[in-house]
């Protein structure tokens, strides 16, 4: 990661730590913020949200900022292999991820960050860029130390 990115990542982290800390007052809302300013300042963001885990294999949309989501995802895709891996997916082209679930045909590159409570997956956080290869494995270490600001709430 290039060092700009690194040191937008810590600010943005600690602006987040100052809207949400003892200032949410749900889950729903932390995440909301979390995609507003992530989806503000990181211009490779095409888009940026969370979805619920709500079944076996199934999502559901929950806050996000961008297009249109699709509402439902079920049975495959970048966000379902995060849940049931319960660890990260980077992809650097999603049109050659098998199973890819195309909401936007617009997009081409991901990241999805799994938020677990006593080790089950509640839900993931879905990054996606318009362009390809705009995420890697240095990406996930200060997402996931934002997405921490998560944990009170689950």
């Amino acid at each position: 990661m290039d060092a700009r990115r690194a040191a937008r990542y810590g600010r943005l982290a600690t602006q987040l730590r100052d809207l949400i800390e003892d200032k949410s007052p749900t889950l729903q809302a932390a995440m909301a913020t979390i995609c507003a300013v992530l989806h503000a300042k990181m211009s490779h963001h095409f888009w940026t949200g969370f979805y619920f885990v709500a079944g076996e294999d199934e999502l559901h949309a929950g806050p996000y900022q961008g297009p249109v989501a699709c509402q439902i995802l079920k049975g495959q895709g970048v966000c379902v292999q995060a849940v049931r891996t319960k660890k990260p997916v980077v992809v650097d082209n999603v049109s050659a991820f098998p199973g890819h679930i195309a909401c936007d045909s617009r997009s081409k590159s991901e990241i999805v960050i799994p938020l677990l409570k006593e080790d089950r997956v509640v839900a993931v956080f879905d990054v996606d860029s318009s362009d390809l290869s705009q995420f890697t494995e240095d990406d996930i270490e200060p997402l996931a130390k934002i997405l921490k600001l998560l944990a009170p709430y689950l």
